[in-house]
Formats: C-alpha cells, structure tokens, sequence
C-alpha cells in the first residue's frame, strides 16, 4: 500500500496555535508528536510501504524539516503543489508521480489531521477497506456518526455487503451537510455515515476514473509529474468528492467505528482529551482552574488560572493569548480575517 497523506491545509479555526507557516498538521496536540506524524505512523502500522506526503510549496520546507527526523524517513517522499486546488488535482499530482511505474499497488488517500482513538480498529477497518480495493473497487471508509453531526457530510450506503466482501457495502449516496433535523435522521436510519475524506484504490483503477470523469487532469497525469506540475494553474479547482466519488459507479464503503476526529475547531480537543468533573478539558502542564466550567484551555508558555468562568476557550501560544466563548470555536477563521485585514502578519 502506498499512502498519500493530504497536508496542504490551514487550519483557521484552530489559530493562534495554528499559523501560516505552521498550520495544524504540524502543531502537536497529542502526545507533544504532530497530526501528519500521527498519521504517518498509523499508516505505516496499517500496512504502507511508502509515503507520499502532498503539500504547498511554501510549506514544504517546515514539513521537511519535521520528517527529515523521523528513523522511517527513506520511505517518505514530500510533493509540492505551486497552488491550492482542491483534493482532486493534489491527488493528481501523487497519481502523476507514480504513473509509469510497472507496479499496480493500492493507493491510500487520507487528510493529514484527522485523530484516531482505536489503533486496532482503525488498521481492521483499513484491511478490509484493502481487499475492497484489490477487488478493483474505489473504496471509502465511512465513519458510524455519534451525534446529529450539521458540518460534517454524509454517505448513504445500500443495506446489503457486496457479495463476497463482509462488512463493505455499494454507496447509494452522497449527502451534503444536513440542518438538524436531517441529522437526527441520519443518526438513527443505520445507513448515513460521516465522509471522512478517505480514498483507497488500485493505481489504475484512479487513472481509469480520472479520465472518465475528470479528463482534464488526467490529461496532464499522463504526462508525468513535471508537465503535471507546470499544468498546474491550468487545472480545475474541484474535491474528489464532488469530481469522482459522486459520479462513480465502482464505489464502496465499509462503515468504520474507530474513534475518529476531525481536529477542525477547538471544541474538538473535547472529543480527544479527558473533562474534569466540571467539563473543563485542558491541555498543557500550568492550568489551575477554580469554580469554573465547559471551559477548553491550550497552554504552552504562561500559567493560565481560570476563576468563576464558563464557557471560555482560552489558548496560549507564547505571543498571542486567545479568549473567545467557547461556542464561538467554529466562527475563528473570521477572526483571522479580520487580523488579516489590520496587516498583523505577525500573528499569522
């Protein structure tokens, strides 16, 4: 299996830990080890023999540096995008890297900030998700939603496995983000489960769907990594999602329960870090906290105390000190807007 690690995001909504220059694939969250060395080593546990990591140019050196220091560094490879152009072209760029070599090897798609809390199950639901693939099917993994969940989208699957593969099922639909009451729904109907953003196929079978419904990348993946490179601000801005996956009739989901997170907001580190009695969640060694609660706290440098508070987000960086309701975690890329616009480029 080759993996191909998706790392060229932002990461607005987890700022001021997440910057320009050091966005949340490589902050360290968890364990003091970054989300891409995260990923990496669940992958290379899962079975990958080689690692290409797919970045911006202006990131590639801060993802060098990161990886340079791993012992398995030889069998990981980093790709520059000359712009952000979505998933579809950013897996392009990997397909045209590897097009031409004889092996027809199993591709593995997977962002670089997702966390995993159930290792085992996590590289189970990958080894089916495998034989899937080798049965030349394009393969997601689904993840059993625990809440009536609005931002994320959903995939129907049909009722009954495909036949000789257990526990992998045809997709019916894709569905975009729900309002509520949609959500409660899918909750309870046993058949919706939440896009991970996850994608694993045969090398050829992604060439084949490329050029059926995306030909004006594959076009240029056929030509080679270079001529795909130089091609690149000429190619759609689009996600495989609504490129490929949703067109496609080759597609399968296995549904997955492994304790998956999208790391995309701070109220996120509630769904990874333990609460105290009070739901507070804190991450960092200096946080005392009296006669308060729900309140998420990231502290690196300064000891931070927390009296008769509610609600709150606090997050330290050593520079800048964030305080904002803690309800308001998914509305931060508009604060980073507005620093933008002051030309405070100092805390970007």
């Amino acid at each position: 299996m080759i993996a191909v690690i998706l790392a060229g995001g932002k990461g607005l909504r987890l700022w001021p830990e997440s910057r320009r220059l050091r966005p949340k694939q490589l902050c360290s969250f968890v364990k003091g080890r970054s989300m891409l060395d995260h990923t990496i080593d669940r992958l290379v546990r899962a079975g990958a023999n080689r690692v290409l990591v797919i970045t911006s140019d202006e990131l590639f050196p801060a993802i060098e540096e990161l990886l340079s220091a791993r012992p398995d560094s030889n069998m990981i490879q980093i790709l520059g995008e000359p712009e952000g152009k979505n998933t579809a072209p950013a897996i392009g760029l990997a397909l045209s890297k590897l097009y031409g070599e004889s092996s027809d090897e199993v591709i593995a798609i997977f962002p670089a900030d997702h966390h995993i809390l159930d290792a085992d199950s996590f590289r189970a639901s990958v080894a089916t998700a495998l034989r899937a693939a080798e049965n030349n099917h394009l393969t997601t993994i689904g993840i059993a939603p625990s809440r009536p969940e609005t931002g994320f989208g959903y995939i129907e699957k049909m009722k009954w496995e495909i036949s000789e593969l257990t526990d992998v099922y045809p997709v019916q639909s894709f569905c975009e983000k729900p309002d509520q009451n949609t959500a409660e729904y899918y909750l309870t109907s046993g058949n919706h489960l939440w896009n991970a953003g996850i994608y694993i196929g045969k090398q050829s079978v992604f060439i084949e769907e490329f050029a059926h419904h995306l030909p004006a990348i594959h076009s240029h993946i056929t030509e080679g990594y270079d001529a795909y490179r130089a091609a690149y601000r000429d190619l759609p801005s689009i996600s495989i999602d609504y490129g490929i996956a949703e067109k496609s009739n080759r597609l399968a989901v296995v549904p997955a329960d492994f304790g998956w997170c999208d790391l995309g907001s701070w109220n996120a580190l509630a769904e990874i870090l333990p609460a105290d009695e009070n739901g507070n969640v804190t991450s960092g060694e200096e946080v005392i906290i009296l006669e308060s609660s729900d309140c998420i706290v990231k502290q690196e440098q300064k000891t931070i105390v927390l009296f008769d508070v509610h609600d709150l987000l606090v997050v330290e960086t050593g520079n800048v000190i964030l305080v904002s309701r803690r309800h308001r975690s998914q509305d931060l890329r508009q604060l980073v807007h507005y620093v933008e616009e002051q030309q405070r480029l100092d805390l970007l």
